[in-house]
């Protein structure tokens, strides 16, 4: 029999206009665009700022530009997921309200919740569905309003975060391309290092705890920098070393953008050059579930079908994951 394999048919993204940059940032808090710079390697990061919009919004518009782009009707798509940490709400899940958006009405569709490697267990969850033969075309959108849960008076990690979505089309193919393999992990014991203390049922909002401003991400820096290389790597290393692919034999490492060490420490353990490495977080920060897919967005008139690509990311939970694409199709159209 021969084996179907799941490969991205497009892209689609999104951005909101309004920049916060170091310097106004610097205004807010205690810092300067020389220590974020050092410490982080953003410059500036995206914003929404338009009033009751939530991740949906970004996400929907992100949608909206990859069914255009492929010439795809919302009534072809089988199944919609949507990987984020900041849910318009708790329930409906964002998914649901982005197909209403975009006008999907024949598809099943629901949130996945990884941290920032969101976007990659949506990508294996999602392959699946295409894998078994029972969906033909099946959308990841990564979205989130990471503003909404970062806390302006914290300076350790509220220049970190962005707003932002990018969305895959996914379909079924015979040829040698698409999605190969998949290393995803986690380990819960890492969960005290980053999360987010009050809003959950063990501890419901309530007066005391947003006073005790416990409705934004907490971080510590140190332990999730250490696990963050070293699971970010490994898994990466691991996925070359599985199927013979050597440095110079990979186009593409598309990591999540987290911060700019990270980046570097993961590309140094493969072995390969920056001109390898597809990096955006100084015009992004970190968007989450969103930044592999901005990075595809960015970069896919530079794509060529064939090319190998590994994708890495880390997050809370802790998760963390690898997963080789042959990439499907010639960007440059």
């Amino acid at each position: 029999m021969t084996k179907i394999r799941a490969t991205i048919t497009g892209i689609g993204a999104y951005v909101p206009d309004y920049i916060l940059t170091n310097d106004e940032l610097s205004k807010m808090v205690d810092t300067s665009d020389e220590w974020i710079m050092t410490r982080i390697g953003i410059k500036e990061r995206r914003i929404i700022k338009e009033k009751g919009e939530g991740s949906s919004f970004v996400g929907s518009k992100a949608v909206k530009q990859l069914l255009k782009k492929t010439g795809t009707s919302p009534d072809e798509i089988d199944l919609l997921i949507c990987a984020t940490v900041t849910p318009d709400h708790q329930f409906p899940a964002t998914a649901n309200i982005i197909s209403d958006k975009v006008g999907i009405k024949n598809a099943h569709s629901f949130d996945l919740n990884a941290g920032c490697s969101g976007f990659l267990y949506a990508l294996d969850t999602a392959s699946k569905f295409v894998e078994a033969g029972t969906h033909k075309k099946v959308i990841v959108v990564g979205a989130e309003k990471m503003s909404s849960i970062v806390d302006y008076h914290d300076r350790a990690t509220c220049p970190i975060f962005g707003d932002g979505a990018g969305a895959v089309l996914l379909e079924p193919t015979t040829e040698d391309i698409g999605i190969v393999d998949s290393m995803l992990q986690s380990d819960g014991a890492g969960r005290i290092h980053l999360h987010q203390k009050a809003g959950g049922s063990v501890k419901p909002a309530s007066h005391e705890t947003v006073d005790a401003r416990e409705h934004f991400i907490y971080q510590e820096g140190q332990p999730v920098f250490k696990w963050a290389v070293s699971k970010m790597a490994d898994v990466s290393v691991e996925m070359m070393d599985r199927h013979g692919i050597a440095p110079d034999d990979l186009n593409w490492l598309v990591p999540h953008q987290a911060n700019m060490r990270i980046i570097e420490a993961t590309a140094k353990r493969m072995g390969i050059k920056r001109e390898q490495v597809m990096i955006n977080i100084q015009r992004y920060g970190n968007t989450t579930a969103a930044t592999l897919p901005l990075c595809l967005w960015e970069w896919e008139d530079q794509l060529k079908k064939g090319d190998k690509l590994i994708l890495a990311t880390f997050g809370a939970g802790f998760t963390w994951g690898s997963i080789y694409i042959k990439w499907g199709y010639d960007g440059k159209k």
